[in-house]
């Protein structure tokens, strides 16, 4: 069973950092929260690891609301088999 890395593991965190927030610019606020979903559920998939996700999301939901015991307790259905797709942007008119 693999484990969540909490090390730092990317060469350039502040390179990173900017093209993140980059990311985010001249979004609304629905938009840039879209975004998130959508990189965590590409990131997940990536992972693959079911353990690892559960504990990153127990790691990140520790000081928020519920606490970790929440996300590792979630009553949300099992779907091992699905992979999660990116929602189309939608066009503004």
């Amino acid at each position: 069973m693999s484990h969540l890395n909490l090390e730092p593991n990317i060469a350039d965190m502040d390179a990173f950092y900017e093209h993140l927030i980059d990311t985010h610019n001249g979004l609304s606020d629905a938009d840039s929260h879209a975004l998130n979903a959508k990189l965590v559920l590409l990131l997940a998939n990536h992972v693959g690891d079911t353990d690892v996700i559960r504990e990153a999301l127990a790691k990140a939901r520790t000081d928020l609301g519920g606490g970790a015991e929440a996300a590792a307790g979630s009553n949300a259905p099992n779907a091992p088999n699905a992979v999660a797709q990116p929602v189309p942007a939608q066009e503004t008119v």
